[in-house]
């Protein structure tokens, strides 16, 4: 049975005509007498009988009714516990955040709502590939990724996009390096040093094919290292280059990044989100003070 066949059949047993019900819903009497029919085809017993020139409830009619009364009373009940639900501002959420991103913000975000009153937040790390970064809005309220400008976008028919910030990508060495004495860096200077690279899959590795390309010569990668702050310790002690952001990545003043003149390079940080997801209160709330972090986010002293 249809809630609106159910509605109407309440109404009629409360206003007492077909005229009194088509002018309390602004529809016709034909449409309600319709309506009605429809209803009464899916009953086995007659619900609406005539008295003169009235229709009224028969006996079934006026059970049913009151039944209708008792599943609309449920659907409101139902309907204010989501909508509670939807705008309670204590209301858990929770946010994943791959390696850096968490380093860096996690701390500030758990503070800053502590401090303003905002929700609860549970945070937890995730070191995937570009490609599996979508499938985490399953388990997570929203989900900070990264991607190049050139990798394949997120699926937007599916995900709600926020773009979070645009990081410049830095060559990173220590400070005693003899790049370092340099502001700016080419291709062909870095491609004659070793390097440390990500695993094969995960975002950069696409940058240092590129430097590759650009020198006309294969890099020499010596170590794989997904983690950018133990790349960043590798580089400080050697000889060996990295690839880092330049606004997540940790003071060291043991680490110098420069900037590569022919290859400008940059990383996208966005969150992913599941539509639905964004309609409670307390996620937006969580959004926006992520969104307020992410503005204070400094670059390390080391970056020219």
């Amino acid at each position: 049975m249809d809630l609106h066949h159910l509605r109407l059949l309440r109404e009629l047993g409360d206003r007492g005509s077909v005229a009194a019900v088509a002018r309390a819903l602004h529809v016709t009497p034909s449409a309600v007498s319709q309506q009605l029919n429809v209803l009464q085809r899916s009953a086995p017993v007659p619900l609406t009988e005539r008295r003169g020139r009235r229709l009224v409830l028969t006996g079934a009619g006026r059970a049913l009714a009151s039944a209708a009364v008792e599943v609309m009373t449920a659907l409101d009940r139902a309907s204010a516990a989501v909508g509670d639900y939807l705008e309670a501002p204590g209301t858990p959420v929770t946010v994943a955040a791959f390696h850096s991103a968490g380093l860096t913000w996690f701390a500030p975000l758990i503070t800053r709502l502590a401090e303003t009153g905002g929700p609860p937040v549970r945070c937890a790390d995730q070191d995937v590939a570009h490609d599996e970064f979508p499938a985490l809005v399953g388990d997570y309220d929203l989900v900070l990724a990264h991607r190049l400008a050139h990798d394949q976008p997120w699926p937007a028919d599916r995900l709600t996009v926020i773009p979070l910030i645009r990081e410049p990508l830095y060559v990173a060495m220590s400070a005693g390096h003899p790049l370092a004495a340099r502001d700016r860096l080419n291709a062909a200077d870095v491609s004659a040093w070793p390097w440390i690279s990500v695993h094969d899959g995960f975002p950069l590795t696409g940058v240092l094919t590129a430097i590759a390309a650009l020198a006309g010569r294969p890099l020499d990668v010596r170590h794989r290292i997904n983690e950018f702050t133990v790349a960043a310790s590798v580089a400080a002690a050697g000889e060996a280059l990295a690839l880092l952001p330049g606004r997540t990545t940790a003071p060291d003043p043991r680490l110098a990044l420069r900037p590569l003149a022919d290859l400008p390079t940059a990383r996208h940080i966005d969150v992913l989100a599941r539509p639905e997801t964004l309609h409670r209160g307390s996620v937006r709330a969580v959004l926006a003070a992520l969104g307020a972090v992410a503005g204070q986010t400094r670059g390390p002293t080391g970056a020219h």
